[in-house]
């Protein structure tokens, strides 16, 4: 069985700058522990077998900046949807358009083939499991991006 690799933040920032075509900055920070009081937006990985291997999870207002920066909404907009406590639909699918992109990230020669399953927006319930996996320690990247123009927030990596 091959193993699924772990992008790095190099890989991070340049698919990030390169799909929002603005600059990026990261910095390495604690594990992102979602939850009722932190709530994130979920993209599920899954191998050939339907098997979740990972996760990459966004805090609030990285799903707000980063799916306004790729569809070029105004950082007035992302800041509506933070108040509001939900993306619209508009964001929704820039968003789910950016963890389809990530999918890329973890497919590298050697390393197991995942594809996006599943993206589990912030203000809806996402499953338990998927939850749940989000707060395993171990192989996973934790980082602070900020986006030029927009913001910044917290993402991370998870491999399960």
């Amino acid at each position: 069985m091959s193993t699924v690799h772990l992008p790095g933040p190099m890989e991070v920032r340049e698919l990030l700058a390169d799909l929002l075509g603005r600059e990026v900055t990261l910095s390495t920070t604690s594990p992102f522990a979602p939850g009722p009081y932190n709530r994130a937006t979920y993209g599920v990985y899954v191998d050939d077998a339907l098997r979740v291997r990972a996760l990459i999870a966004l805090d609030m207002p990285l799903s707000a900046y980063g799916a306004a920066a790729i569809g070029l909404v105004p950082p007035a907009g992302a800041l509506d949807a933070m108040e509001a406590g939900r993306l619209p639909d508009t964001l929704r699918e820039n968003l789910s358009e950016v963890f389809n992109i990530a999918a890329s990230t973890f497919n590298v020669a050697g390393a197991e083939h995942l594809r996006l399953h599943a993206v589990h927006h912030v203000g809806d319930q996402a499953p338990h499991d998927v939850e749940a996996r989000a707060l395993t320690l171990g192989r996973r990247e934790d980082l602070r991006i900020d986006v030029a123009g927009y913001g910044g927030g917290r993402l991370s990596v998870i491999l399960t």
